[in-house]
């Protein structure tokens, strides 16, 4: 099942906030650097890249020098104005010393819901593809709110990740956190914890293993991560889960190396794609 991702063409990477922020708030820069060497490479390489990028209020509330996330939405929806910003300059910066252009795409839920903003959204992307130029995509956290009648928001950019991998029918989504990858229990706290290699559905038994809520600055959390699997497995896609803090290690698991927990269905042909 590994060797098949080598024929992997369209591929998703997602990026949470730890990867990209330290635990005292600052901006984790030589890991958005490498990270931003690595996907170059790989469009270099003739691959399809699209960056799901967390990030936005954590790097707005360094740049507004903010010991703490803010927890009012007016608030969090202006810290994400000024970081969304800042931190797609940092990536423009980055993609551009290694010879490539980034394309800003802040989605909504209610964009991918409705058929024609979704064929739209769709031929965006195909479109910064064919250029090869590098989506990079966020929930637009500046407008989107969750109300009982008026449903924009995804949640969190696990879910969304998942998303826009069916959306735009990716072969692979590798998702970088801060974990090597799903272990039957917290390796934090217990280290004769065991993680799972391969994981072919989700079920009762491993949601009940996964934790709750990740880090200060992000959102997502083991939960996020296991309902993010069980879209692109229902899609018939596959999904590999691993720790972001050396982005390098996403040439192994390009190479078909054993790197994180892949999900992934069994009925799945070596080397099928799904376009």
């Amino acid at each position: 099942m590994r060797t098949s991702l080598k024929n992997c063409k369209r591929i998703v990477i997602k990026v949470g906030t730890s990867t990209l922020m330290y635990p005292n708030g600052n901006i984790n820069l030589r890991t958005i650097e490498k990270l931003a060497m690595v996907l170059s490479d790989l469009s270099n390489e003739g691959k399809e890249v699209v960056l799901v990028s967390s990030g936005a209020i954590g790097v707005g509330c360094h740049k507004l020098q903010l010991a703490t996330r803010p927890t009012t939405i007016p608030e969090q929806q202006a810290i994400a104005a000024v970081g969304q910003s800042e931190l797609m300059h940092i990536y423009s910066k980055f993609f551009g010393e290694y010879g490539h252009t980034v394309g800003q795409i802040l989605l909504t839920r209610d964009v991918i819901d409705y058929p024609v903003s979704r064929k739209n959204v769709i031929n965006t992307f195909n479109k910064l593809l064919e250029n090869e130029i590098v989506p990079i995509v966020n929930e637009n956290d500046t407008v989107a709110i969750e109300e009982i009648e008026h449903l924009t928001k995804f949640g969190d950019n696990d879910r969304l990740s998942a998303i826009v991998a069916e959306v735009i029918q990716a072969d692979l989504l590798i998702m970088l956190s801060d974990i090597d990858g799903f272990y039957d229990s917290n390796p934090n706290e217990n280290p004769e914890s065991t993680m799972f290699t391969e994981i072919n559905q989700i079920t009762p038994e491993l949601q009940a293993l996964a934790g709750g809520k990740g880090s200060e600055f992000g959102t997502g959390g083991m939960l996020t991560k296991l309902a993010a699997a069980e879209r692109v497995l229902k899609n018939g896609g596959k999904m590999v889960l691993t720790n972001g803090n050396n982005p390098g290690a996403i040439f192994n698991i390009m190479n078909g190396d054993s790197i994180g927990t892949l999900f992934a269905a069994k009925d799945l042909v070596k080397g099928e794609t799904k376009r």
